[in-house]
């Protein structure tokens, strides 16, 4: 698998999070526990950036 792919897929990935988020109004629980997410997203594009190198 290419970085972008990846790259693309967890773009994916955090755009049905959020609009899970929007569409079932969570917002507010959201900002608290937003950093979760953001966390799990980072250390996937630390992986992806030792895998994938270009």
């Amino acid at each position: 698998m290419k970085k972008r792919i990846f790259d693309g897929i967890i773009l994916v990935l955090a755009v049905i999070l959020l609009m899970g988020v929007l569409h079932f109004d969570l917002a507010e629980t959201f900002v608290k526990f937003g950093i979760i997410p953001l966390l799990v997203f980072y250390y996937l594009g630390s992986y992806s950036q030792r895998k994938y190198t270009e």
